[in-house]
């Protein structure tokens, strides 16, 4: 048959439940952008920036069982989504990016948007292909989303040229594509094995990464029957119930509260699930490992890589947890060890209601005690690199996963506008809540234009302290002065005002339950609403001291003595 390459390729996403797709239109891909505005279930969204189309496919993901797909132009369209497209790899989110290529039937050098894209695309996805045949669109298609889904998930390009999409070309008729079957069942003796170091250790942990995500219900099972205290990286926060009696902190070691690194100093064996022990996730690699390591996940290529496991299992992390739950018989008492962290909670929430903030301004944990008093149960938070990330860990208790959308790994700037857009799209009716730093806000706040013209429109709380926080404070710690990380001042209210947003300001504890519940109530009938927040950052985030601690001390004694020098130099002048 005969047909345009955009037939298929809708055809493709049709089937593959896609419900939009995100980015610009241009003059090679406008056949594309065409044919997917007559498809009646996939809505195109026009974004004001492809890395902000990269961030909300991201958060759409990442809130939901979808697959991000981005529709973008060659050159300067592939190269803008770079960022985000980095995001979902080291994040391990599914995104598909359909990358329209320059033509191939003209012979001509030199050709507009011309640029090597695949070489371009291949270090940050985990696959980048080219369609050299009209006729293999549909079925590049339906594979790229296969792997996008399969084993780690994470971001596949594929490059399509242009008079693909021009040019009626002859075209076989598509194949029904039949998904890959893989076995990632665990092996019956390794279960077995981690089933004894478990059973006969004196005291064992749970370690919780988003790969767990899919069985958090094993997990507080589990936990219950192992008398195990549990923590999570930062990307499997809520994968266990945070009001839980077992549930500890989000990551161990230098970056945790006294009573985590007591708590987990008792415990002689750590089952790690669904992570890889992430440079971030650590605190800088600052976890003070138990005796015995079992280390689960689905990527032979992460077991054992940063810390020695005892054993390794390469294997779906439900089909692990649910091997593993039969061999385990009996609960272990775990009644004293649920008081001991109880008390060490108690301890941490009396300190923060202790601190005081500038006048002016409030506390991190006044603002996020009043966005879970008025926000709905099952609210997702998106949060920003830097600062904002590690406050919103600390202090928000969720209950399931998919809530806590963050940049950990790539840790990019200007994500949680457009990915908190992305959610809100995923999940029209639940409450999202963006929680930007006021520098990162001025990278994607444009966005909100793309929310509200779709009918996603997010709460979004400006975290100002005019700094670009995170960074301010490792500069202050050990060279006592911050160099290009205040921030210009600028008009929060402008930009609402720009973007057709609400605007509100808190500057006081007592203006939250009445800020917070009217912002949250417009954007519930689709307004967007900003709030800037004066936030006091002087009290350090429980990880920014650790990450601060563990990398001091891995210094020579002759930098520790340089830098301590240099601080106190700086503060006598």
């Amino acid at each position: 048959m005969k047909a345009r390459g955009s037939l298929p390729a809708v055809q493709a996403l049709q089937d593959e439940g896609v419900k939009r797709v995100f980015g610009i239109p241009g003059t090679h891909n406008i056949e594309l952008w065409d044919a997917i505005q007559n498809a009646a279930t996939i809505e195109p969204v026009l974004v004001t920036h492809e890395g902000g189309a990269a961030f909300m496919a991201d958060g759409l993901a990442r809130s939901s069982d979808e697959v991000g797909v981005l529709v973008i132009v060659p050159g300067a369209g592939v190269t803008h989504a770079l960022s985000g497209i980095a995001e979902a790899l080291m994040d391990n989110v599914p995104m598909v990016i359909l990358a329209c290529g320059i033509r191939s039937d003209t012979g001509t050098a030199f050709q507009l948007h011309a640029i090597d894209q695949l070489a371009v695309l291949r270090p940050v996805t985990k696959a980048a292909w080219r369609v050299e045949r009209p006729g293999d669109i549909y079925s590049m298609v339906r594979r790229a989303f296969a792997e996008a889904r399969a084993g780690c998930p994470g971001p596949v390009a594929i490059e399509i040229p242009a008079d693909f999409f021009m040019v009626t070309q002859e075209m076989d008729q598509p194949e029904p594509f039949v998904v890959p079957k893989v076995d990632h069942r665990p092996d019956r003796d390794i279960l077995e094995r981690a089933a004894r170091i478990l059973t006969e250790s004196r005291q064992p942990a749970l370690y919780l990464g988003r790969g767990a995500e899919g069985a958090s219900d094993l997990v507080v099972r589990l936990a219950e029957k192992l008398g195990a205290p549990v923590t999570t990286t930062f990307q499997g926060k809520g994968i266990f119930p945070e009001t839980h009696p077992l549930w500890l902190w989000t990551g161990f070691g230098a970056q945790a509260p006294s009573y985590v690194r007591k708590v987990m100093g008792q415990c002689d064996a750590l089952l790690a699930v669904g992570c890889r022990f992430s440079e971030v996730a650590t605190g800088s690699y600052g976890f003070d490992m138990p005796e015995r390591l079992i280390h689960v996940d689905i990527s032979a290529e992460v077991l054992g890589r940063n810390y020695p496991a005892d054993l390794v299992a390469c294997c779906d992390a439900r089909a692990f947890l649910e091997g593993l739950m039969e061999i385990i018989q009996g609960e272990r008492p775990w009644g004293p060890l649920a008081q001991q962290i109880a008390e060490g909670r108690g301890t941490v929430e009396d300190r923060w209601d202790g601190l005081s903030a500038a006048e002016g301004s409030i506390t991190a944990g006044a603002l996020f005690s009043g966005l879970q008093r008025h926000c709905r149960p099952d609210a997702v938070y998106t949060t920003d690199s830097g600062n904002g990330t590690f406050l919103a860990a600390e202090h928000l208790r969720l209950e399931k996963p998919g809530r806590f959308l963050a940049p950990i790994d790539f840790s990019c700037m200007g994500y949680s506008v457009p990915a908190a857009v992305g959610a809100a799209m995923a999940h029209p009716g639940r409450d999202v809540v963006a929680l930007p730093g006021d520098g990162a806000f001025l990278m994607t706040a444009l966005e909100l234009l793309t929310g509200g013209a779709y009918g996603a429109t997010p709460l979004v709380c400006v975290l100002r302290d005019g700094k670009l926080g995170q960074i301010a404070q490792f500069q202050r710690i050990p060279l006592n002065r911050e160099t290009c990380s205040v921030l210009p001042d600028y008009s929060v209210a402008g930009v609402a005002q720009a973007v057709g947003a609400s605007f509100f300001r808190v500057v006081s504890v007592a203006e939250l339950d009445t800020v917070i519940p009217a912002a949250l109530e417009l954007t519930r009938h689709g307004t967007v609403a900003i709030v800037e927040v004066m936030l006091d950052t002087s009290h350090k985030t429980y990880f920014t001291k650790g990450v601060v601690k563990t990398n001091f001390w891995r210094l020579s004694w002759g930098d520790r003595l340089r830098m301590l020098g240099r601080a106190l130099a700086r503060r006598l002048v």
